[in-house]
């Protein structure tokens, strides 16, 4: 694995979803009433919410996130035959305020009090994004948030990496992207990013060819990079 590079960093952009946002954190919520369900309809929610972004941005069909996350949900209840319109309902509110992990303000504010500018880019659509930040508590915090809706399309599309570089007018290699998603670490290195894979589970590695520069357990391992 390549070595973190000793040039600074201008900034540091964030992967929404998995990285800073827990996105099992709606089904958890309601785990109760999906009983031994929940697992595995958090798991193909989010498979296919990924795959349905992959598949428009190839054919170039674009629909916004949100309701990307709605279609996925309809299929994963499906998948687990579930048919409950309150329950489905419930689990839409609950995607607007998912949890934080643990470690993020605190991360966030010692990079911000050390004079970093921190941005978001995600795939999630705007409203989606201010709304999961603020519930998170973490909106004062951030310099810039970044949606592919803007380009009307979705990682790894590599011109949605230019959105930060554009705006902050800086290199790619002046930013420090974190994602929890290989595939996106991977998009973002291609780019020319220095990129940090936050490997929370334990995920088997991949695309040997495209590596990050570092791979961290959650974010706390930033700090010391910086």
């Amino acid at each position: 694995m390549s070595q973190p590079s000793s040039k600074p960093i201008s900034a540091f952009v964030f992967d929404a979803y998995g990285t800073l946002f827990d996105v099992h954190a709606a089904v958890r919520r309601y785990a109760g009433d999906l009983g031994p369900d929940a697992q595995r309809l958090s798991s193909v929610w989010r498979d296919k919410q990924l795959e349905y972004s992959w598949t428009r941005a190839l054919m170039d069909r674009y629909l916004d996130f949100w309701t990307l996350t709605e279609q996925a949900l309809d299929t994963a209840m499906a998948i687990v035959g579930k048919s409950d319109a309150d329950l489905r309902k419930r689990l839409l509110d609950a995607y607007w305020k998912l949890d934080c992990y643990p470690e993020v303000p605190t991360v966030l504010k010692r990079l911000k009090d050390d004079g970093h500018r921190l941005a978001i880019l995600s795939n999630g659509s705007p409203a989606m994004l201010e709304s999961a930040a603020r519930a998170a508590g973490i909106d004062d915090l951030l310099d810039e948030v970044f949606s592919t809706d803007l380009l009307k399309t979705y990682k790894t599309r590599q011109d949605v990496y230019e959105i930060v570089t554009n705006h902050f007018r800086v290199y790619p290699e002046a930013v420090s992207f974190q994602s929890s998603n290989r595939w996106d670490i991977a998009g973002a290195t291609a780019f020319g990013f220095r990129t940090v894979w936050v490997n929370r589970v334990g995920t088997a590695d991949e695309y040997a060819d495209l590596p990050p520069a570092a791979v961290l357990s959650d974010l706390n391992g930033l700090l010391a990079l910086s």
